[in-house]
């Protein structure tokens, strides 16, 4: 498998995502949104995005695990967020680079008014090729 991300020179440059993913491989991986839950169902850091946006991000990395695919392999993110503001970025991101490291596929952030619990913060689903 293997991943082509691009960049194109007439758009800018994002620091975070990639414009483009090109997924070469065998295997598709599409996970359900992952929510800020524990191993028993427990909601985690109640009224806290990073402590949620952390989770998240962990729940997705076991996800892709158990699917036998990497981090490194996902193409798309999709990351929903409650109220969403522009000073909610960097915990995401945080959350994000832990989970990821350098590797940047595409995504998209869509602001949402809920979740389909209330108290949930953040949701965040993927695909991967492997």
């Amino acid at each position: 498998m293997s991943l082509e991300c691009i960049n194109p020179q007439d758009l800018p440059t994002p620091e975070t995502y990639s414009h483009v993913v090109v997924a070469t491989g065998s295997k598709l991986v599409f996970v359900s949104g992952q929510e800020p839950e524990d191993l028993q169902g427990n909601l985690v850091g109640r009224g806290d995005l990073a402590a949620q946006a952390r989770q998240v991000f962990a729940n997705l990395g076991r996800a892709l695990a158990a699917a036998g695919a990497q981090p490194s392999q996902v193409t798309m993110l999709t990351i929903y967020v409650v109220g969403h503001k522009r000073e909610y970025l960097q915990p995401i991101e945080d959350a994000r680079v832990a989970l990821f490291g350098e590797h940047k596929p595409a995504d998209a952030l869509i602001g949402i008014a809920t979740l389909s619990n209330p108290e949930y913060l953040i949701e965040v689903a993927a695909m991967a090729v492997v």
